[in-house]
């Protein structure tokens, strides 16, 4: 029985294009440089923080974020950020009665941009909220705090193999990988993710009738 789908932001619910974008602009490389740095550190296994400490060694990501903010050039989240298969998704899997929720690694002002754009969902929350971020455990302890249901009547949907599947698993939750983003394409065929992952989806669309099937 599957009571609730959580779903992760980047990636999976939003298109960060435009917000790495920014990024590069801001720290003044070009946008295709910061691309393949990033998929680099993404595919030596490291946490997308560390483009910028290969790009400019000793950056303070929590004050540049700050700054940007300050300079009115923060972060924005717009409808045309979200991938197109979302609200249809998110919409059917409240229809069918399943109670829909949206927790990742993001700041209290991301939480906020997105209670903006009213998505089909009950509820929202961030790492910034909880101050725990993942693949830390007590991230997934929450996750079954705020989900109704027990654990393996929760489902999470993410994109990244160590982020999102694994330690979803590891905490009895029911994780699906979506491919799309670098980390969904670089861990999309992964033994690991094969092992752990309830189901391997290339499109949001897929998933009501996954879960439909399961009960």
């Amino acid at each position: 029985m599957i009571h609730s789908v959580v779903f992760d932001v980047g990636e999976t619910l939003l298109d960060d294009s435009r917000e790495f974008g920014a990024w590069a602009d801001w720290i003044g490389v070009p946008r295709h440089t910061f691309s393949a740095v990033l998929g680099a550190v993404t595919a030596m296994g490291k946490n997308n923080a560390e483009t910028f400490q290969v790009l400019r060694p000793g950056f303070d990501l929590a004050a540049e974020r700050q700054r940007r903010e300050e300079a009115g050039m923060g972060e924005q989240i717009e409808e045309s950020d979200l991938y197109p298969d979302v609200r249809p998704a998110l919409a059917e899997l409240r229809r069918n009665g399943v109670w829909v929720g949206v927790a990742g690694n993001q700041t209290r002002k991301t939480a906020e941009l997105l209670r903006g754009l009213e998505l089909p969902v009950d509820a929202i929350a961030t790492s910034g909220e909880w101050s725990v971020a993942k693949p830390d455990p007590a991230f997934f302890d929450k996750v079954v705090e705020f989900a109704p249901g027990r654990p393996e009547e929760i489902v999470y949907v993410g994109d990244h193999r160590d982020n999102d599947v694994v330690p979803a698993r590891a905490a009895g939750l029911r994780p699906v990988l979506l491919r799309r983003g670098p980390w969904g394409y670089l861990w999309g065929n992964d033994p690991v993710v094969v092992r752990d992952a309830e189901w391997i989806i290339d499109s949001l669309a897929e998933l009501p009738g996954l879960i439909s099937m399961a009960r």
